[in-house]
């Protein structure tokens, strides 16, 4: 029986450029809408959680050994849950956006923080496990950040306006800020994961053989 290895068919790098260009996408939305409301933020947040949630999953079977693909299925069901139920429009409100955001980025944050400090026990692993470790601490940031911006926060400021010699009133509230914080976090992994993904690989994830393949088949 062969024993011969082959290189993923969704290397790691693909995975993280996947999702570079959709938190960029989610990122740009924010920046240049207008709005920040709940349902602005959710809309966002419910087509970067899926998209992000599928491309895990892809990867959960396409790019990593059986024996690691556990956190990666489940972090990507996590995500699609939570996308999925950012897109009911009639819980789109500033409570449900702080709930459903916080309770994603914790949850899954926390999964990917005790997974890639387990993964840095092992030699060949740790540049991988050290990337996973920044995104999740990225991911907790996002979610204590959220956790401390108060909902029914609200500041009216005004600015004077040049054209009309008059003040101008504004409100800033603590959806418009979590939106924002939201859109920086997307960012900011659109960054990391976009320079991580085009980094040389120093490290690669173990390839299947194909006794492994075979043996996945057979229990098919």
């Amino acid at each position: 029986m062969s024993t011969t290895t082959s290189a993923p068919r969704f290397a790691l790098r693909h995975v993280q450029l996947a999702r570079a260009g959709i938190a960029a996408i989610a990122a740009i939305m924010v920046t240049f809408s207008p709005d920040h409301s709940a349902a602005v933020g959710l809309a966002v947040f419910s087509g970067f959680a899926i998209v992000t949630g599928l491309i895990e999953v892809l990867s959960g079977w396409l790019t990593y050994p059986s024996t690691r693909r556990a956190v990666p299925l489940l972090l990507g069901i996590l995500s699609v849950v939570a996308g999925m139920l950012g897109g009911i429009q009639i819980w789109r409100s500033t409570t449900f956006f702080f709930a459903l955001v916080i309770s994603w980025a914790l949850v899954t944050g926390l999964i990917e923080l005790i997974w890639a400090l387990r993964e840095r026990r092992s030699p060949g692993l740790r540049l991988e496990a050290r990337d996973s470790l920044i995104t999740a601490s990225f991911t907790i940031l996002l979610g204590l950040g959220t956790l401390l911006v108060p909902a029914q926060y609200a500041l009216t400021y005004s600015i004077e306006n040049p054209a009309t010699q008059m003040n101008d009133e504004f409100t800033l509230t603590g959806i418009i800020i979590a939106v924002g914080l939201l859109g920086g976090y997307a960012a900011i992994i659109a960054v990391f994961l976009g320079i991580a993904g085009f980094s040389p690989r120093r490290d690669a994830l173990p390839a299947k053989s194909a006794t492994s393949r075979d043996d996945e088949e057979a229990t098919a």
